[in-house]
């Protein structure tokens, strides 16, 4: 079974010509934090924050119980210490689990790496209840082999327990109580600073009808840190799945009720190529024959040679504005992934449709992360100069997203040609999750979209038609006022964030109840929960760090100039000219 990046890399080498291969052994991904005799490093899984700017902490304990976990934050509770909580995973792009004051000395980590030895599985009542450094895919295959499933299936699982119900880790369902893995807690412990008399930390157990559960369960690591986790848990079941990949006439008319239809379903787009590829995915009985599985193309483990001539191309292609290019790896992706079903697997590999298989395996994925082959990674691993992108998340209000939709292509349609770029990537993924009463949650039911687009080995370098992507990012967030994932985004995505959650003051009122000094907030969680615009200068619009307002906050040296938007002319976007006054 051919992999979608050595196809493509074949393609590169056939137009780059050969490069040096070292045979190595796989590389597993690094862990977050790196410490020597000066302190510890916290870094993200692509080894570069928003502001490209180091996370340095002094220091970093590891807990392997509960009574550890409550001591440490006893510790720092005591000594006057901003504190974080990070996992065996690192996958916020932005800086959340940063704390302040590193130089000072006065700040330190906390990492649930150790402390995910218990997963408890209540058959009777239907549930289960984890430790917090517990990963995705241990809990689901304990689960499973319990004869029960976890029916929200986010689609990545390099993640921990704690950290993905934290961040508004989801799927894609409309059914039941929804995708957002939150919305199936129905309960957990919490650890929070406490009085002097009570041992500098306690253990509050928050259940079902508690109303602190609705702050607790997305509260971004600011409200304490999570001990346990209670998931409830249905019998054990099957999905059936295929992908129709057909023209992208009407989408903005047709996904409403696809999401309605099936219980599981998603949407991805690919606009330059006029493609839409909707996912027919729904529950079929137990009994029913099929022992497939989703291992979706993106996080299958690369080979190290593929994943670097892939970013060198692009990069080539990006510095001789060749959209030609790029659309021409954008018809090779999209092809090979119809003739491959995107990693759906009937077997050892893909035989046709209906894919069927059971609910644990069909849609979490991430393989990359254990690999053993020789020479393979994730794509995106910083320590192989492999891919580096943007992801970019928006949620809109389900009834405004058609004349989103309608706008993209308005934009699109001007030059579809600079949509490759996104394509090469993939496209636009079209995610369904229901109405929470999380307070940092969706108030209704709502629409998330997904794209990846490259990003500069330096803040300095414009991007390839990086306007549009400005664009679209602006018209998300500011003309149809979707809200950002928080696990997620460039900077600007946040601005004005507090305003678009109803709650967001029950939030806060919360947050003042557990943790009144302030203990787990931060200068950049800060950043990220108020929405604060970073101090504009030259080139900040370039990352997402501000929207220009003048010429400087992009590039005009590179032929880059702060215009409106071809479409939605609010818009203030760094657009290529041969003058800034064309």
């Amino acid at each position: 079974m051919f992999s979608f990046r050595w196809l493509l890399g074949a393609f590169h080498l056939i137009i780059w010509g050969p490069v040096t291969l070292t045979v190595t052994h796989a590389m597993l991904p690094p862990p977050p934090v790196q410490c020597n005799d000066t302190g510890c490093t916290l870094y993200n899984s692509y080894g570069v924050w928003n502001d490209r700017k180091d996370c340095h902490v002094p220091s970093i304990t590891y807990p392997t119980t509960e009574e550890e976990l409550r001591l440490a934050v006893a510790h720092a509770n005591q000594n006057n210490l901003k504190v974080k909580v990070v996992s065996r995973f690192s996958h916020t792009i932005p800086k959340l689990a940063c704390p302040d004051d590193a130089q000072h000395g006065s700040s330190m980590l906390i990492s649930t790496l150790k402390y995910n030895s218990s997963i408890e599985i209540d058959i009777a009542n239907l549930a289960v209840t984890a430790d917090a450094g517990v990963g995705l895919r241990e809990l689901i295959d304990e689960v499973e082999r319990s004869g029960l499933s976890l029916v929200p299936a986010p689609y990545w699982e390099g993640v921990s327990v704690g950290g993905l119900i934290s961040t508004g880790a989801h799927g894609s369902s409309w059914w039941g109580k929804g995708g957002a893995v939150h919305d199936h807690v129905i309960g957990l412990n919490l650890i929070v600073p406490a009085r002097e008399s009570e041992g500098y930390a306690k253990i509050i157990r928050i259940g079902a009808r508690d109303p602190l559960l609705n702050a607790a369960k997305v509260s971004l690591g600011m409200l304490g840190v999570i001990s346990k986790v209670t998931l409830s848990l249905e019998p054990a079941f099957k999905r059936s799945v295929e992908y129709n990949f057909t023209d992208d006439a009407h989408i903005e008319d047709i996904f409403m009720d696809h999401g309605k239809k099936y219980e599981f379903a998603d949407v991805t787009w690919y606009p330059s190529r006029h493609t839409a590829v909707y996912r027919y995915d729904y529950r079929v009985p137990l009994n029913t024959s099929g022992n497939g599985e989703y291992d979706f193309l993106g996080f299958q483990p690369n080979s190290i040679l593929v994943s670097k001539t892939t970013r060198s191309s692009e990069k080539l292609l990006e510095s001789a504005r060749n959209v030609n290019g790029k659309c021409a790896l954008a018809t090779t992706f999209v092809g090979f992934k119809k003739l491959v079903a995107n990693g759906l697997k009937n077997g050892p590999i893909f035989t046709g449709y209906p894919v069927v298989g059971h609910q644990g395996k069909m849609q979490t994925s991430g393989s990359c992360l254990y690999s053993t082959k020789i020479d393979t990674s994730c794509a995106w691993d910083p320590r192989i100069s492999g891919l580096l992108f943007y992801e970019t998340t928006a949620i809109f209000p389900a009834l405004k997203f058609g004349d989103f939709l309608r706008d993209v292509k308005k934009l699109r349609d001007l030059k579809p040609g600079n949509f490759c770029g996104l394509d090469i990537y993939n496209g636009f993924l079209i995610r369904f999750i229901k109405a929470s009463r999380a307070y940092l949650g969706q108030s209704e039911d709502s629409i998330v979209l997904d794209f990846n687009y490259y990003r500069a080995d330096d803040s300095s370098t414009p991007r390839l038609n990086q306007d549009v992507w400005e664009e679209v990012e602006q018209m998300a967030f500011f003309k149809y006022g979707a809200k950002p994932h928080w696990a997620k985004n460039r900077n600007l995505a946040f601005l004005d964030v507090q305003h678009k959650y109803p709650n967001f003051n029950k939030f806060l009122a919360a947050k003042k109840q557990l943790d009144p000094a302030n203990m787990f907030s931060g200068e950049w969680s800060n950043e990220i929960l108020y929405g604060k615009e970073a101090v504009k200068a030259d080139g900040c619009a370039l990352e997402g760090q501000c929207i220009c307002s003048q010429d400087i906050h992009c590039s005009p040296k590179n032929g880059y100039f702060c215009k409106e938007g071809l479409v939605y002319k609010e818009a203030r976007v760094c657009r290529y000219s041969s003058s800034a006054t064309q």
